[in-house]
């Protein structure tokens, strides 16, 4: 072959069966797609575009993590992969997870604490239904707020209340305990709102109060008295300086369940009676209804029944000036039970009607069988008396008409009984 027949084919591929290496040889994209004039070459794909081609979402997040340089990103999200196993399935929650996971590392390079913080915060709230994830990144924010210098501890206490409240969702009180009582320390004397306008020291007192009081109540399930008064006097103690009367008389409440738990009745109707005075200061019927059943049931321990019934009738008296329908059946069936607990069987009938009435005009089934339950006892036993002293007389003529016809021909016998078994026909005041 001449050398210029070899020229003419360099020059000329078309004319040859080779097909050339250049970027000719791949297929082009559509015109209409591509964005580009008429004319020009398409965008061409990067080598890193085409290496990343038919690869999870999750990889090539990571190896672009630790191309631009964030290898401490990549280790947390690499971390966070062994356990989400539906990562690829959302790739709105992976993209957003590398940016501010890089943000934040970028920010911690630079001595930048507070955006360090706000990347972490805003990670937190965004997987707000991934509990787990949640608290992950709430620990990373306050690992950066504990790093921040010129706030005062401000970012620090707002992570801490979050952390606490973590924990307390999983139920582990004692961490709860330790997070709860450094936001409580962070916030003393200052002036910092949340962002619905209320004191950060005052949320920090209700939120370590809820904490001691679930402590208490533990340690009185597991009969543990002395531990359970100690965590509710710290409970009664930060209600009280929260400023916050309704948690200081709920605080006072579970203060005197556990002195009574104890049997020690008389501090039990000191915090009782603290509670009442609070209940009937906010005029809340709830509440009080509340105060009076523990305190009755002191009364009744001492054996005072008759303040204890007293104790009842006053309530049921704030209940009718008030209409509290509810609370007044309650107090009905209060009532029934002490003079039942009497052998005041009529009275208690009496009672135990009213609250039937009740119960059935709410429409609550499980209530009406309740009281109809009580009725019926009470009815039984305020005749049984009059109904034993007809046998021991040996009136049988009467015992069988009563028997066809059903009629209550006992009350009028039972008259002459003593107080202690008064019939049905007593009228209550």
């Amino acid at each position: 072959m001449s050398s210029k027949t070899r020229f003419s084919m360099i020059h000329s591929p078309q004319k040859t069966n080779r097909t050339t290496p250049t970027s000719k040889s791949f297929p082009r994209c559509n015109k209409k797609n591509s964005g580009s004039p008429v004319g020009e070459e398409p965008n061409k794909m990067t080598e890193t575009e085409i290496a990343q081609i038919g690869k999870p979402l999750r990889q090539n997040i990571c190896v672009e993590m630790l191309r631009d340089g964030f290898p401490h990103s990549f280790k947390e999200l690499f971390a966070l992969l062994q356990r989400w196993d539906e990562a690829d399935d959302d790739p709105h929650k992976l993209q957003t997870l590398q940016l501010h996971l890089t943000r934040a590392e970028a920010a911690e390079r630079a001595g930048k604490y507070d955006e360090a913080y706000e990347n972490h915060m805003l990670l937190a709230r965004f997987f707000t239904e991934d509990k787990w994830m949640k608290h992950h990144f709430l620990e990373l924010a306050l690992r950066s707020a504990r790093k921040v210098i010129m706030d005062s501890g401000k970012r620090e206490a707002e992570a801490r209340s979050l952390v606490g409240q973590a924990y307390l969702e999983k139920g582990d009180l004692e961490l709860a305990q330790e997070h709860l009582e450094v936001f409580y320390q962070l916030t003393a004397g200052r002036t910092w709102q949340d962002s619905n306008g209320r004191m950060q020291h005052s949320r920090s007192c209700e939120e370590l109060q809820t904490v001691y009081t679930l402590m208490a109540q533990r340690s009185l399930q597991d009969q543990q008295y002395e531990q359970a008064i100690k965590m509710s006097r710290k409970a009664y103690t930060i209600a009280k300086e929260s400023g916050d009367r309704a948690l200081e008389g709920e605080a006072a409440y579970r203060l005197g369940l556990a002195y009574q738990s104890t049997g020690d009745q008389k501090i039990a109707m000191k915090f009782l009676s603290s509670y009442m005075e609070i209940a009937l200061t906010l005029e809340d019927t709830d509440s009080l209804g509340r105060a009076h059943e523990a305190m009755a049931k002191c009364l009744e321990s001492e054996g005072k029944i008759t303040e204890a019934i007293e104790l009842w009738e006053k309530y049921v008296e704030t209940c009718k000036s008030s209409k509290q329908d509810q609370n007044l059946e309650r107090a009905y069936m209060s009532l029934g039970h002490i003079l039942k607990s009497q052998k005041r069987y009529g009275e208690a009938r009496v009672y135990f009607e009213r609250a039937l009435e009740l119960a059935c005009l709410e429409g609550c089934p499980r209530r009406v069988q309740e009281a109809q339950v009580y009725v019926g006892i009470t009815r039984a036993l305020s005749t049984f008396p009059a109904y034993m002293k007809l046998i021991q007389d040996q009136n049988l003529d009467a015992l069988l008409a009563w028997k066809d016809r059903r009629e209550d021909r006992f009350s009028s016998a039972a008259s002459s009984e003593p107080e202690s078994t008064a019939q049905s026909n007593t009228v209550v005041p």
